[in-house]
Parts: structure tokens; sequence; C-alpha cells
């Protein structure tokens, strides 16, 4: 505040921490006095509209999350520990580099963290632990301070021998000239990235009057190389200057103009931070400016940490992608295999590229547990034979899984199935608490009937699915009914539909039988005709030939009339012809459920709102509920997973259907432990069955279901037609008919006038 107020600078190259580089972001803003940085300010909105007067002159740390990735795509690694220090400047990046890896489908088998706080042997510890762990991959992300007290511990439990790979951003890299040799030996084969600075002659004149002025004013110290943070503050500084000088002319030729707007324009900091932003500088790492109110470093070094020092060993360099609007989306790195590198060094000397875990899986053979499961034998089935003391595991589940790790490009092998049982051959526990086996890693996989949940995928990585998704109703066909043709209509309906029937052939009859001898008899052949002549017309079957223009009338729209019911009646017998699920009414109705499926059961009574819910366990209880019903101790319905529907109906072909829901399950997979490459490569085997179809042949082979029994999730099924649906038909019939008398009635009395 001083330097503002008395002094009176017009800006402040500072800033060498997070938590410096966010008070004079504030500063600067209230002040409107340029602020070049050597850190960034925690993450948030954009500079240009938060923190107008804050220029970074470092390399954008973002570049780093692009690079990492870049790295371990290259080599291929698929399980990372991620090692990062406590600090806000961390908490920023860390969170960019997961999403990071989660895109690139790079899996964190663990994250650990550390402090400038912590001791000694609490930094062992956390190795230790790192230790224990099966991957080797660490990305680590510290302050140059922490790395003596990490590495050489590292190496000390044996943690940087052969098997070993350790990634380094170049916030530590940037300054291992300037650490012990000690140090530097702890972190053989270290890989990372490094801020890009070429060489040239400027820099190597700077660094040798440094040498040379140190030398006599501090003979105990020494300096090998400028540090990136070093050089990008000399620039910024060579780039002030000429901006002051700039702004200073700018600010004198408005003043001198007299102009009040260029004078209310003309305020030192704006004008300042004005020409900073257009400068165009050649520095001593490269062309400088700062557009965005970020310095332009489009490259990073990838160097490998070799006897006293490291070696460059490629170059990343980033291109940025832009959307429509020329807004900047992220960063592109053009480096595409490890072709495009020199030949890395790893820790212990070797040449090979670690493969990222302790074990192999073709030394490695699985634990793989199976559940003990009671009906549904078709999915999964656990045998045992007493007499020759071997368990038989059959079943579509078992058979999958076989035929997927036999396609895998490498052989993986695997113990016997091991039933997941207690001492009486019972499931010992829950299907979750199977799960829970995997992540305590008890077993390596688990095959069976397991259904893919947010919950179970938080402990263990599944497979892509390879059954049917979503949740059926499976429910008793209806049975057949002998008066199904009176259904359409309601009994109110039938009734008015005769009576007007006979009505129109009165109507007729009376304005037709003076003249026209087709209606003339005796009264038991005119009340025949009456009949005939009325219910001939629903099928348009009538052979009476009309002489009045009056009856002509009255038939005209008793034919429309006619036309109506009989299209109603023949499309709504036709739904229910048609149609053969049941009407589930939910009140008084119960609905069953698989026995230990409680995401079953929420779906079928939250949703279907039916009165309860009854657990069944296998085929034969499903059928034997549904033929009793709700009112008989049974129930109305089975709510289940698709699969399971599926088995039943292959042995239930007669008398039940399926009706398919929403895809609110997600299917079954197989369970492996937490970043386990199983998951992956059997996921794309799996994939590989259905497209040649062989993962059908298999469904088929072992349910037998042909899929004649399974009906889309329709609406209800048409409701019968009663009167109020037609009262307009049969007032505007009735009308024509009063009115045709009322004329026929007339017609004498007007010939007489």
């Amino acid at each position: 505040l001083d330097l503002l107020n008395n002094i009176k600078v017009e800006a402040i190259i500072d800033a060498q921490t997070r938590m410096e580089a966010n008070l004079l972001a504030d500063l600067g803003e209230d002040v409107e006095v340029p602020i070049l940085s050597l850190s960034q300010p925690s993450l948030a909105p954009p500079l240009t509209n938060k923190n107008p007067f804050f220029v970074e002159v470092t390399q954008d740390e973002t570049l780093q999350v692009t690079g990492i990735t870049a790295l371990i795509e290259m080599f291929i690694w698929r399980n990372v520990i991620l090692l990062y220090e406590r600090t806000n400047h961390a908490s920023d990046i860390i969170p960019s580099l997961i999403n990071s890896f989660q895109e690139k489908n790079v899996y964190i088998a663990f994250i650990s963290s550390i402090s400038a706080s912590s001791t000694t042997e609490q930094i062992i510890e956390e190795l230790q632990k790192l230790k224990a762990l099966d991957n080797t991959v660490f990305v680590v992300h510290i302050s140059h301070f922490l790395v003596p007290r990490l590495f050489m511990n590292a190496k000390k439990l044996g943690m940087m021998s052969e098997g070993y790979a350790w990634i380094l951003t170049s916030t530590s890299l940037n300054f291992l000239n300037s650490m012990d040799s000690a140090v530097i030996e702890s972190m053989q084969g270290v890989l990372g990235l490094k801020s890009y600075i070429p060489t040239s002659r400027s820099l190597h004149n700077l660094t040798s009057r440094l040498r040379r002025k140190l030398y006599i004013e501090e003979s105990h110290m020494e300096v090998l190389e400028l540090s990136a943070d070093a050089i990008w503050a000399y620039d910024a500084t060579w780039v002030l200057a000429e901006a002051v000088e700039r702004s200073r002319i700018k600010i004198s030729t408005r003043l001198n103009q007299k102009d009040l707007k260029d004078i209310e324009s003309s305020k030192p900091g704006s004008v300042l931070l004005e020409e900073l932003l257009q400068s165009r500088v050649k520095g001593l790492s490269s062309e400088i400016k700062y557009p965005k109110q970020k310095l332009i470093a489009d490259k990073l070094e990838i160097v490998n940490v070799i006897g006293k020092g490291e070696r460059r060993i490629g170059v990343l360099t980033f291109e940025e992608e832009k959307t429509k609007e020329s807004q900047p989306l992220k960063n592109k790195r053009n480096l595409l295999s490890t072709s495009d590198l020199e030949t890395v060094i790893w820790p212990g000397g070797s040449s090979t590229i670690t493969k990222g875990s302790k074990k192999k899986l073709s030394e490695t053979k699985l634990r793989v547990g199976v559940p003990q499961k009671r009906g549904f034998e078709e999915l999964v089935h656990v045998k045992h034979d007493f007499q020759t003391n071997k368990t038989y595991f059959t079943g579509f589940c078992i058979d999958v899984f076989e035929t997927a790790i036999r396609g895998l490009p490498y052989k993986v092998q695997y113990d016997e199935f091991i039933p997941f049982e207690d001492a009486n051959r019972l499931l010992a526990g829950m299907y979750d608490d199977l799960v829970y086996q995997v992540y305590l890693q008890k077993y390596d996989a688990v095959v069976g009937d397991m259904t893919i949940t947010s919950n179970r995928s938080l402990y263990v990585d599944f497979t892509v699915s390879y059954s049917d998704l979503g949740v059926g109703m499976l429910v008793a066909n209806e049975k057949e009914n002998m008066w199904i043709f009176l259904r359409p209509f309601s009994t109110d309906l039938w009734m008015t539909s005769a009576g007007f029937f006979i009505l129109t052939g009165f109507v007729v009859w009376v304005i037709e039988r003076h003249t026209n001898k087709e209606f003339q008899g005796t009264p038991s052949q005119q009340i025949g005709t009456i009949f005939w002549f009325s219910f001939s017309t629903f099928v348009f079957a009538h052979r009476e030939k009309l002489l009045n223009n009056s009856a002509k009338f009255v038939v005209i729209i008793w034919f429309f009339v006619v036309l109506i019911l009989t299209s109603s009646y023949t499309a709504t017998l036709t739904s229910m012809m048609t149609v053969k699920q049941m009407q589930l009414n939910a009140r008084g109705n119960y609905i069953g459920y698989q026995g230990g499926s409680s995401l079953v059961t929420a779906h079928a009574v939250e949703n279907l709102n039916f009165k309860g819910a009854k657990p069944y366990s296998s085929v034969k209880a499903y059928a034997d509920a549904l033929s009793r019903g709700s009112k008989h101790g049974g129930v109305s319905a089975i709510v289940d997973e698709v699969p399971y529907i599926k088995v039943f109906l292959a042995k239930y072909s007669e008398g039940y259907s399926m009706i398919k829901t929403e895809s609110t399950t997600n299917g079954f997979g197989f369970a492996f432990p937490k970043g386990s490459k199983l998951a992956h490569d059997m996921s794309i085997q799996i994939e590989k069955l259905r497209e040649e179809g062989k993962l059908l042949e298999m469904e088929k082979a072992w349910f037998h279901y042909n899929g004649n029994h399974m009906f889309e999730d329709t609406t209800s099924p048409p409701n019968t037609l009663n009167l109020s649906s037609f009262r307009g038909l049969f007032l505007v019939s009735g009308v024509s008919s009063a009115f045709a008398l009322f004329l026929f009635t007339i017609s004498p009395l007007r010939e007489k006038w």
C-alpha cells in the first residue's frame, strides 16, 4: 500500500504463491494497477470478468493436465496412483486432472496426499500404503520443496526399482537443477514435464552474467541454469518497461489534444494494461505476448532424470481448439506415440516400459465367486456331487464367462469356480455382500446373475451387460370368455340400440305401408317386416324398396348411426380379442417379486401402487402364485428382470405373457476389482459375442425362449362403450324420425288445403 499511495507505482511484478496472487488480483482491480503475477489465482470465472488488471506471465498450469494425460495414454497405462501436495495450489489442478483421466478411461486406483508440514514418518507411512497396492505407476504433483523427502524415502523403501514409473509435473521438475545431487540420485528414472525454454545466445549471455555476478558477490552460490519462472519474470520486466514508455506517450498525446473523452479514458493503469495486452516482444523464452491476460506458451518439454540432471526426450506441442464462436475450447496435443520419444530409462535402469501392475494376468489364477442360487438354474446352477466330492457349475452366465475369457488375446488362468455359500450350502448373504468380497480381495471376479447397479459400481468394475436390460411384468393370460362378443357395448347401450332399431323400422313402416306393397299384408307379416327391415340394416342387407322421401331420409340417417355403431363395435371387440394381458387393478391386488431383489420390489410397490408385494424364489413358485391370483393367496402379476421372466416363459409357454417396461435396470455383468484390465477386455469380448450372434445362440440354448409371449408395455385394454358416448348420435336419429313422422302427418292436410 505504501508503494501505491506514496511512491505511486504504476505496476507490480510479484505473486509467487497462490495466496499472494489472490490478494494482488483483488488489490489491482480496486486501485486499477496492472498486476504481473508469477502464479495463478484460484481457478474461478475467466480473468477478463473477475480480475481485469491481473496478467499471468508464466505458463498456464492447465497445460500440464493435457500433457500428463498424453503421457499416460502414450504408454497405454489404464491404472495410475495420484499423489499430490495438499495446498490451495494443488486443489485447483487435481480435479481437472481427474476429469481428464476419466475422459480417457484411465482409472485412478488410489489418491494420496501429503503436505509441506508432514513429518518424515508420515511420508514414509503414506509411501508404505502405496507400495502395498498392486499398481506401480505414480503421477506426482508436489512443490520442489517436498521432492527431496519424498524420493529419498521412496528409494529407501525400494520404490525406485525396476517395475515402477514416476511421472512428475513441471511444478517440481522446473527446479530440478537447484536440487542437491543426493536428491537427483534418488530420482533416477523419473519421467515428467518441464516448461519449454529454447536455448539462445541471449539466454546464454544472461546466465553467464549472473554467474559472474554471484561469483563476485556470493562466492558460495552457483547458477547452473535459470528456472523457467525466472526467465518469464525477466521477459515480463522488459515487456512492462516498453509498455510504460508507450503508455506515457499515449497519455501525453491525449492530454495535448484536450479531448474530454480521451482524457477520461487516459487513466494510467488502463492505458498501461492496454499496452501490455498488445505487446509483442522477442524475449529469452520466445515471443512474449499476453492477449488474454495469459502468457502464450504452447510447448512442454518431456524430460527423463538421468545421471546428474535431466535429459530431454521429447516435446509436447499444443494447439488450441476453438468453438464456432472462436472461444478457446481445450488444448490438443500433437504427440501421438512412444516413437516420438527418445528411449526412456526407467527406475532401476531398465528401458522396458512397465506394465503398471505387480501381477501378470497370465501368472495369476483368478478366484471366481459364484452365487449359490436356488431357482432359475438356467442362469447359474451350482451342483454338488457327494460321491465324487466335486462341484459342477453350469448355466447361461457361466457359459458366457467361459466363452468370453477364451476369446481374450492372452491366457487367463482361473481356479475352479468358488460357490458363495454357507455351511448349509445356501447363499452366504445378499448379492451386495458377494460384490463386497471382491472389494475385500477375497475374490478376483464374480460370475452369475449379478445386476449392474450404481452402488455396486462404487466397489467393483463391471463389464458391459451380457443380458437384456430392464424389468418386465409377468401376468397370466385372461381366460377365454364365450360371451366376449357382448363386452364391447354396455347393457344400456345394447338396449338403446335395440330400441332404436325397432323404432326406425316402425317409423319406416308407418310412412310406407299405405303406398308400398312390401310393407302390407297380414298383421303378423307386417310385424315381421318391421323387425326384418330394422335389423337387416345392421348389415345393410334389407331388400325392401322405399318409395316415400321421408322414409328414405330416416333410413339415410339411420345408416349413418349403424355405420358408427358397427365400426366402434368391431374396433373394440378386435382390441379385446387381441390384447391378452389382464387388466391389473392395483386396489386389492398383490404383486410378486424375486426374493432378495430390493430394487425390483421398490419399482413394483412404489411405481405400481399395489396393495402389497410377496417374495418368491423359483419358477415353480411364480407359476403357483399367478395361477391362484390375489383373491386366493397368490398375486396378480410378477415383476422381475427380463432374463428371469424369459426363463419362466421357457417352461410355462402357455397361459402367461410378459409386458416389457422401461429399462430401469442395467442387466447382468461380470464383476472385477476396481482398475482391473479384465473388466475392459472382457467387455470387448462380450460385445463381439453379441455382434456375431453367439450371445443370442447361448441364450436360446439355455432359455428355449422364442419371444412369442412378450408384449410391449401398452395402455389398458379398451373400456366397454356406454350410452353416454353415443347420446348425440341417437339424438340425431330420434329427431330425424320425429321430423319424418311430422311431415308424413301434415302432408294429407296440405293436399286438402
